[in-house]
């Protein structure tokens, strides 16, 4: 049956000849056969190698079964976390993204070719998948050696996956992957690289490595982001979660920003010291520390993970925004999970799941249990900063199915410490208040942050660009900008927040303000903050500083709102941290200055430009 329903697709020519010149040719029926499939036959342990000229053998991959799930690891360290730069586009439509004839001495065309008779060349495995949910989604397959089963699994895990018995013989993706990891020795010397080639009918990504964050996770999502350039609609950089306060009150939170910006977190429960306090802050000088009892916390109803669908169909006519996932399964980054204890939640959910999960970069011995807080070291004891767990959602306890309307949007900033002495952008205070205009201009900046965990290069004040979804997209970015700003001007219902984690000025936070501003605004529910209740954050860019925060008796400590009240800061030092971020800005928003840009956004960035102050930000009365 398998052959018949192949060659019946709707495919290219030059994948239905080579589909015909492979080997067997697997279409999935089950989530069990691609578990079993990851193991390539073996019982405990199988190594994922190819034959590479002029190198021989080479393993690219091992995979480990446990008892919990299958453990998949990287020999090389370079491969366990995604490069920010393995996107290149192949074909000759608009982009703002290096074409691969640019870096690389190859043609497409000519690639593309020995990238099919390569796969002519295997046993595969050929798998419908959706990008996007089941309702508004677009058909796609993968087409992937036989012996890369635990990329198929993931990307069914992720996406979801249609049994073979339920494709139809005629089936049509919209998108197809190409998995041939041997290319990245041969063609690249090494490197990540994904290759993405479109059409008006059609979106091909070439996955030249088996790390599947490049591609089975943010390369279908630039699919997603190029058919909503074409079409008008954006999905967001975001995770969301409905609160339920002790008191019934209900807010959802859509928290947005880089990677390592605490989207996964933002549907975490607060993370609680042995004795039950909650430890807020650290000063890096004094070794001081604000801990707190916060007796009750809410209940978390997660919506989203990591993508957040903002789909025309699912808007309501409330202004407010209405979200749902895009994806079946999220890519949980787990490095802050470092011993037992430490999270509870997540704990029970991988050590006793309901069927076996993939992890990624985690110490895993056959037979054994895989315990989430083993990170693989990448040198010794240096842990890899980023341990994974692919978790379906349906395994999540309380998961909200369908849509949600959004209450509160959030943008989360991964912030280095700051003092006088070594004054950086860490000068974000544990919560503040955006006008919409300014919200707007943090998504087109969008920092990567301080210590990124999730990508290879963490070095200085980098920008994840526009929607700080920048790395996955295919197209311009001013499209996205507009299509932002439009989408921002029509939930003007929706409030912006801005939260920062790891540090505020000299005190290592970690994400702890997130998890306090989330319980915070759940219990003030759809109160919005009163004038007299802010004032006007030193630099104009941090919009409205709350003047107290006040929680179950506990009043944060102003130091920790207002970062220039901190002796180890000071005015001088805030101040220097402002030009700063003020600076990149700049820099970061002259590439917009081009004539398809809206008037509006013109204008808004015009303010930045001028250093206006938080009420020319404001002053925009279609934002109001």
């Amino acid at each position: 049956m398998s052959r018949e329903l192949v060659l019946g697709m709707g495919l290219p020519a030059e994948l239905r000849a080579a589909l015909e010149r492979a080997g067997e040719r697997v279409v999935p029926e089950t989530r069990e056969e691609m578990l079993e499939l990851a193991m390539g036959g073996e019982s405990d342990c199988f190594e994922v190698a190819y034959n590479v000229p002029e190198r021989g053998r080479v393993v690219d991959a091992t995979v480990v079964r446990c008892r919990n799930g299958v453990v998949v690891n990287y020999p090389e360290a370079y491969m366990r976390r995604r490069d920010p730069n393995c996107m290149f586009i192949g074909d000759e439509a608009a982009t703002d993204k290096p074409r691969l004839r640019d870096e690389f001495p190859v043609e497409m065309d000519a690639l593309r070719g020995e990238v099919f008779d390569w796969l002519a060349q295997q046993d595969l495995i050929v798998m419908p998948f959706m990008v996007g949910d089941d309702r508004l989604g677009y058909p796609g397959l993968l087409v992937a050696p036989k012996n890369a089963g635990f990329f198929a699994g993931g990307l069914a895990d992720l996406q979801g996956f249609g049994p073979a018995s339920a494709v139809p013989t005629d089936y049509t993706p919209r998108a197809i992957i190409y998995l041939a990891p041997t290319f990245r020795h041969t063609h690249f010397g090494g490197r990540q690289v994904v290759v993405h080639q479109r059409s008006e009918a059609l979106h091909e990504v070439f996955a030249f490595n088996l790390y599947p964050g490049p591609s089975a996770k943010k390369g279908v999502y630039g699919i997603l982001l190029d058919i909503g350039e074409q079409e008008g609609w954006v999905t967001a950089h975001a995770s969301t979660v409905r609160v339920v306060t002790p008191y019934d009150n209900i807010l959802t939170i859509m928290h947005e920003g880089a990677s390592g910006g605490g989207k996964s977190e933002m549907i975490e429960q607060i993370h609680r010291e042995p004795d039950g306090r909650v430890k807020l802050a650290t000063n890096l000088e004094t070794g001081d520390e604000i801990r707190l009892h916060l007796t009750e916390t809410s209940e978390l109803q997660p919506v989203t993970d990591d993508m957040a669908l903002c789909h025309p169909a699912l808007q309501s006519g409330t202004r407010r925004l209405v979200v749902a996932d895009a994806e079946e399964g999220w890519f949980l980054r787990i490095n802050h999970i470092r011993q037992y204890g430490t999270d509870p939640h997540h704990e029970r959910l991988c050590v006793h799941p309901p069927e076996g999960l993939i992890f990624m970069n985690l110490e895993g011995a056959p037979g054994s249990t895989c315990l989430i807080w083993e990170h693989t070291m990448d040198a010794p004891g240096v842990p890899c900063p980023n341990p994974r767990v692919i978790m379906p959602r349906r395994f999540v306890p309380g998961v909200v199915n369908g849509a949600a309307e959004v209450d509160v949007r959030s943008f989360g900033v991964r912030t280095p410490p700051c003092t006088a002495a070594h004054p950086s952008y860490g000068i974000i205070g544990m919560l503040h208040v955006l006008p919409a205009s300014l919200a707007w201009l943090w998504r087109l900046v969008a920092p990567r942050g301080h210590d990124n965990p999730s990508i290879t290069d963490t070095g200085g004040m980098t920008s994840e660009g526009v929607g700080s979804f920048w790395p996955f997209v295919t197209g311009r970015a001013v499209n996205h900008a507009n299509q932002l700003l439009e989408q921002i001007m029509d939930t003007l219902s929706t409030r912006h927040k801005l939260i920062p984690n790891q540090h505020i000025g000299a005190y290592r936070v970690g994400f702890m303000p997130q998890w306090l501003a989330r319980e915070y605004l759940a219990r003030r529910g759809t109160a919005r903050f009163r004038m007299e209740q802010l004032d006007a954050a030193r630099c104009p860019l941090l919009g409205y500083v709350p003047k107290n925060l006040t929680m179950q008796g506990y009043r944060v400590p102003t130091v920790l709102l207002q970062v220039d009240h901190q002796p180890e800061v000071g005015v001088e030092g805030y101040e220097a941290g402002a030009a700063m971020l003020t600076s990149f800005f700049k820099r970061e928003l002259a590439q917009y200055d081009t004539p398809e840009l809206s008037n509006l956004g013109r204008r808004i960035i015009q303010v930045c430009m001028d250093d206006g102050d938080i009420e020319d930000y404001t002053s925009f009365a279609e934002l109001l």
